[in-house]
């Protein structure tokens, strides 16, 4: 029941991110998500077989099955953007890059307010873990999807925020390379992800 309730957390958030890169997108002057029926909260149209449902069933099994401490994560479809239709060509690309960690971040605060500043006596075990999860799922969305990584969101960051000569130089390196380089990441430095994630957690929750 633990394992299916995480999976659920894991793809309203992954839907949440998804459905922001469309709205800023649809704000900016590109209506493609729109269009495409992507501007809902109705998981359905997001859901990616593997990305949504097969790797993070199998991370949180694992994660079980090893004592907890694991690394749970996901992503859903991605929304259809057009950038050529964005007003700002410059920094029109990051800002709907940005919307999708934001939201993570936006959901990640509210929930660990909530854990921070409940009434003594209010927080059952359960609705403690319920709240906590929601709170470490989107911060962990969040971090991970600002790595500086293609295909990740902080790719776009670091490309419109690089001067333009460097940008230039690097993107199709990083365009060619980049999920080879994802993965050397998570195989050599995931534990430096996870210590990451789990001290701002702690700085967000107020907890040691």
């Amino acid at each position: 029941m633990e394992i299916l309730f995480l999976i659920i957390i894991l793809i309203f958030s992954v839907v949440i991110h998804e459905v922001s890169h469309g709205v800023v997108a649809n704000h900016l002057g590109d209506p493609t998500a729109r269009l495409s029926g992507r501007l809902t909260l109705n998981p359905i149209p997001h859901l990616d077989p593997i990305g949504s449902i097969l790797v993070p069933g199998l991370l949180v099994l694992f994660s079980q099955l090893s004592g907890g401490g694991g690394f749970i994560i996901g992503w859903a479809k991605p929304v259809p953007v057009n950038t050529f239709n964005l007003r700002n060509q410059r920094w029109g690309p990051a800002l709907v890059s940005l919307a999708g960690p934001a939201s993570n971040l936006a959901v990640a605060f509210v929930f660990g307010m909530l854990l921070r500043f409940a009434p003594p006596g209010i927080l059952t075990p359960q609705l403690f873990l319920a709240l906590s999860s929601v709170a470490y799922l989107n911060l962990l969305l969040a971090v991970f999807n600002l790595l500086p990584i293609p295909p990740l969101d902080g790719s776009h960051l670091f490309l419109a925020l690089a001067p333009r000569s460097v940008a230039a130089a690097i993107q199709p390196v990083m365009a060619q390379y980049g999920l080879l380089i994802l993965l050397l990441f998570l195989f050599f430095l995931l534990p430096w992800l996870s210590s990451a994630v789990n001290l701002l957690f702690s700085l967000l929750v107020g907890t040691p």
